[in-house]
């Protein structure tokens, strides 16, 4: 599969560059890391939340949780993790659990956690379980400038 085809678009669209890596499979966005031989903490994951409102994208580095209460006060709604069916519902373009951080790409609210902004480089999942995005850092920024920004995570 490699790059989802939303997101394709979406970075073709905001004319930033980027690298496609590929690596060995791998199930998490942690093992991602790993087998690509980048730092856990410059790949960005995404976490699909529900909010009463409607689905949102959480994005934090592969070595960290998503710190739930931080994020529900910061948005002062009532949230959860989604199920792996919704999830794979709007992103029926990626392989299940291979969802890319870019949540303008599926027309989905983002919120990205400050410890991925300033970075040298970024990474994060193209859409599959063997394909990430290489970015500079300060494009990965341009790229998320429209997405809320907090600290909504735990190492």
């Amino acid at each position: 599969m490699s790059l989802s085809a939303r997101l394709e678009h979406h970075l073709q669209a905001s004319g930033l560059p980027f690298e496609i890596l590929t690596h060995r499979y791998a199930a998490t966005a942690l093992e991602n890391a790993l087998m690509a031989h980048v730092p856990g903490d410059h790949l960005a994951k995404s976490v699909l939340i529900h909010k009463e409102d409607g689905p949102m994208l959480a994005v934090l580095p592969a070595n960290h949780q998503l710190d739930l209460s931080r994020l529900q006060s910061m948005i002062h709604h009532p949230i959860g993790l989604a199920p792996e069916s919704e999830l794979e519902d709007l992103f029926d373009d990626c392989s299940p659990g291979a969802a890319p951080p870019v949540g303008a790409a599926y027309d989905l609210d983002t919120i990205v956690d400050n410890s991925l902004s300033g970075l040298d480089k970024v990474w994060f999942e193209a859409g599959d379980h063997r394909t990430l995005i290489e970015m500079k850092g300060r494009d990965f920024d341009k790229l998320m400038q429209d997405a809320e920004h907090g600290s909504i995570c735990v190492h």
